[in-house]
C-alpha cells in the first residue's frame, strides 16, 4: 500500500519528552517552548515567534492582534480551508472572499482592489498547498490602501517568494504544525511569526488568558498555549526540515516526469518562488473515478477541498451562491492529493503515475 503521506520521526525525542515530564517544563512558559520559537522565527526570517496550540488558533490570534474593529472586511480566497473564515468570524470581522488563479489555486490579485470597501482593514492570502501566494502586488494594494496583510502559511513551511521565506512577507503569519504538516507535531500545534515587537507580545499576552503577569488580565485572550512536550518535539524535527523539503521537491520532479501528461493536469509552480508541495495536487475531470481506481490498488488519496468556503452551509449567511466563484468551484470538483511524503521512492512514484495513467479519467 502507498499511503498519502508517512509520518516522519528524527531523531530520538524520547528523553526530550522524559525532561519536560521530570522537570515540569511542560507549559508554554518552558524552555522547549522558547528555544523552538526563536529557532523557528529564525528559520522562517522573522524576528519574533510565538507558539501556540494549533494553526486555527494561530490565525485567530493574529487577527485578534490587529485589535480591528467589529465589521471590519477581510479579504481572502474562496479556495481555501474553512479555519481562515472563521478566524476572520471570531475577530468580529466579515469574510469577503475573492476568485483563485487557474493554475495555482492562489488568490487571483486581480480581483482583489474590486472587494476593497471603505470597510476593509485585512486582506489574508492563503500559500495553498504549499506554494506561495503572489505576494509582491498583494503588498503593494496593501501599502497604497492603508491595509494588514495577515499570511495563511499552515501550509507553507520553508516555502519561499522571490528568496523570502513565507512567515516573512507580511506583518504577520500563521503555521500549523498538525501532524500531517511539512514540519508536524505529536499532537496539535501552531505559531504566529511576525516582523513587529508590538505584535509579538499582544500575540504572547492572547494565547494565555491576555494575561502579562499572574491573574492581572489586561486583554480578553485565550488559552491556546503549546504544551512544552509539543515545543521539544518540533525543536528537534526542524533540525529535518530542509532535508524532508528537498526531498518532497525531488518527488514532485518525479511525478512531472513519470506523468502521462494527458492523464492528469499537474500542478504550476511560479517562477521565483519555492515550492514545498504539502501535497501534491493534480487535477482531473472525473476526481471520483481516478480516487476509486487508486483505493483498489491500494493507493491512497486525498481531496482538499471539496466544498469552497462560499457554498458551505455553515457559512450561507456571508451571501454568496453557486456560480459566484466559477475557478474555485471548479478546482474544489477537481483536486486529488496523490501520496507524497519525504521517504517516498521513485518506484512508488512511477506505480502511482502507472495507476493514474491506466484509469483513463
Amino acid at each position: 500500500m502507498i499511503p498519502v503521506c508517512e509520518p516522519l520521526i528524527g531523531d530520538n525525542v524520547q528523553p526530550l519528552v522524559r525532561e519536560c515530564i521530570e522537570t515540569g517544563w511542560i507549559s508554554s512558559e518552558g524552555k522547549f517552548i522558547r528555544e523552538f520559537e526563536d529557532k523557528w522565527a529564525a528559520y522562517c526570517g522573522a524576528s519574533h515567534g510565538v507558539a501556540v496550540s494549533n494553526g486555527t488558533c494561530a490565525l485567530q490570534i493574529a487577527m485578534s492582534a490587529l485589535d480591528l474593529e467589529p465589521g471590519s472586511e477581510v479579504i481572502l480566497p474562496s479556495f481555501t480551508i474553512i479555519s481562515c473564515a472563521i478566524a476572520i468570524i471570531e475577530a468580529g470581522c466579515v469574510p469577503v472572499l475573492v476568485e483563485v488563479e487557474r493554475d495555482t489555486w492562489n488568490m487571483d490579485i486581480d480581483q482583489i482592489e474590486a472587494k476593497i470597501t471603505p470597510r476593509t482593514r485585512a486582506i489574508m492570502p492563503v500559500h495553498l498547498y504549499g506554494q506561495p501566494a503572489d505576494m509582491d502586488p498583494i503588498m503593494q494594494i496593501a501599502r497604497r490602501r492603508g491595509l494588514t496583510v495577515i499570511e495563511d502559511a499552515a501550509q507553507a513551511h520553508g516555502s519561499e517568494y522571490h528568496g523570502r521565506r513565507c512567515g516573512s512577507i507580511a506583518e504577520i503569519a500563521a503555521f500549523s504544525f498538525y501532524p500531517g504538516k511539512n514540519l508536524g507535531a505529536y499532537g496539535e500545534g501552531g505559531a504566529i511569526t511576525t516582523t513587529r515587537a508590538d505584535f509579538g507580545a499582544t500575540c504572547r499576552t492572547l494565547r494565555d488568558w491576555g494575561q502579562e503577569k499572574r491573574y492581572e488580565h489586561r486583554l480578553k485572550g485565550f488559552n491556546y498555549r503549546m504544551d512544552g512536550i509539543q515545543g521539544a518535539i518540533l525543536r528537534v524535527k526542524l533540525r529535518h526540515l530542509e532535508a524532508w523539503t528537498e526531498q518532497r521537491r525531488q518527488v514532485a520532479a518525479w511525478y512531472a516526469a513519470a506523468f502521462d501528461q494527458e492523464s492528469v493536469r499537474l500542478p504550476k509552480a511560479r517562477p521565483g518562488c519555492r515550492h514545498v508541495y504539502h501535497v501534491y495536487v493534480v487535477r482531473t475531470d472525473d476526481r471520483d473515478k481516478l480516487r476509486d481506481v487508486l483505493g483498489r490498488q491500494g493507493i491512497q488519496t486525498g481531496t482538499h477541498y471539496p466544498i469552497p468556503v462560499h457554498l458551505q452551509p455553515a457559512h450561507a449567511d456571508l451571501g454568496y451562491h453557486a456560480g459566484d466563484f466559477p475557478v474555485a468551484e471548479q478546482a474544489a470538483h477537481e483536486v486529488l492529493s496523490l501520496p507524497i511524503f519525504p521517504e517516498m521512492t521513485r518506484e512508488q512514484v512511477q506505480t502511482v503515475a502507472a495507476a493514474v495513467s491506466e484509469a483513463r479519467v
